[in-house]
Formats: structure tokens, C-alpha cells, sequence
């Protein structure tokens, strides 16, 4: 998804553990992550330490990244920034930091899981009970809360920061898959798309 990295400047926007940061910085690539979790960039920390490699790790908030314009020639994130950072906020960030010409990636999860949600099994189901137009947030029994738009206001929103659509990549779970989430079905992700990657580029 993100070709070869070699010698570029790469923000993971939103890392987690910093597992594909650890990655790509084998692979040649000169990572930055970021994440608004300490809990999480202590693991990362860890993590590098036994990978035997380095690179910056940034606490902060994908609605206000603390860094250069033009700072990085790709983006990245897998369920990171862009599933739980106001896309209004975060994609004037990301078109900030990055070059002309640069990419950018993400995963998240589609809206159809949120939208065929059965609140009285607590799982996904096979009937859509939510409104796709008009939706922005949904709150999660975690605490948390994750952001999705309806197909075109995404198309409208990276157009307006400049951002050009090379690829939306709809993931398909293969037959035999299976899965830790109890809320889920493989079977389902085998039927509807569940996760998908944009992959973005700079005018």
C-alpha cells in the first residue's frame, strides 16, 4: 500500500505501539510516530529497544500535530488518527505536514459494521438499523468515539485540502478466516467490507 519507503520521512499518525514504524525503520525508511497515548509510547519505547532501532516518538493529538509544514513525503495509519481524530481537524494536519507530491494511507473501519450494529446482541448484524446520511461519530461502550462519513463528504473533504484519490481498497476476509473480536463475524467481513484503505496523494 505504501511502496517503498526507502530513505523517506514517514509519519505514523496515530501508532499505537509504533509496531509498523519498527517495521518500515528495518526497512529503510526514517519513521516518525506519533500517538496521544504515554501508555502506548512507553510500549513503543520497549519495543524499539529490542528491535535495536530508533526514531522520534511524539505525544500528542492528530488534531494538533506539533511539527513542521512539509515535513514528511508519506502519512500513514492503520486504525490510528483518522479513525478517532476529527477529520475536519486532522486531514488540515496531514495536508499541512506533508510534501507536494506526497502520500497518504489509512485504514479504518467502513461504516457498514456501525450502521448494521445490533445494540440488543451487542455484535454486528446482517440488517441495516443505522442512517447512513448524515452520520459523523459514534461512541463506543469503551469510551471511545470514532469518526466516519458518508462516501462522498470524504471525496469532498480531501478535495478541498488538495488531496487526489489513487486507491480506495475494500478489504475482503478470506474464507477461513476467524477472528478475536467477539462482537464480529468473519463471516460477515466475508460478505460486506468491513475495514478499507484510502490511499491519498498531494497536488
Amino acid at each position: 500500500m505504501l511502496g517503498d519507503l526507502t530513505g523517506l520521512d514517514v509519519l505514523e499518525y496515530g501508532c499505537g505501539g509504533a509496531q509498523w514504524s519498527i517495521a518500515l525503520a528495518g526497512e529503510g525508511a526514517l519513521p516518525v510516530a506519533l500517538d496521544q497515548s504515554r501508555a502506548q509510547l512507553r510500549h513503543a519505547r520497549d519495543a524499539m529497544r529490542r528491535a535495536g532501532v530508533g526514531f522520534p516518538l511524539i505525544c500528542a493529538s492528530g488534531e494538533r500535530v506539533p511539527l513542521a509544514n512539509s515535513s514528511f513525503d508519506v502519512v500513514f495509519c492503520d486504525h490510528g488518527a483518522m479513525s478517532f481524530c476529527d477529520p475536519d481537524r486532522s486531514l488540515v494536519e496531514v495536508a499541512r505536514i506533508l510534501r507536494p507530491g506526497g502520500r497518504f494511507a489509512f485504514s479504518h473501519t467502513t461504516p457498514w459494521p456501525y450502521l448494521a450494529w445490533n445494540p440488543k446482541r451487542e455484535r454486528v448484524g446482517r440488517r441495516l438499523r443505522g442512517r447512513y446520511f448524515g452520520m459523523r461519530s459514534f461512541a463506543s461502550s469503551e469510551g471511545t468515539v470514532d469518526f466516519q462519513l458518508p462516501y462522498g463528504e470524504w471525496i469532498r473533504r480531501f478535495r478541498a485540502h488538495d488531496f487526489v484519490v489513487d486507491d480506495l481498497v475494500e478489504l475482503r476476509a478470506p474464507k477461513d478466516a476467524s477472528t478475536t473480536y467477539p462482537d464480529f463475524d468473519p463471516r460477515w467481513a466475508r460478505r460486506w467490507p468491513a475495514e478499507q484503505i484510502w490511499k491519498l496523494r498531494k497536488e
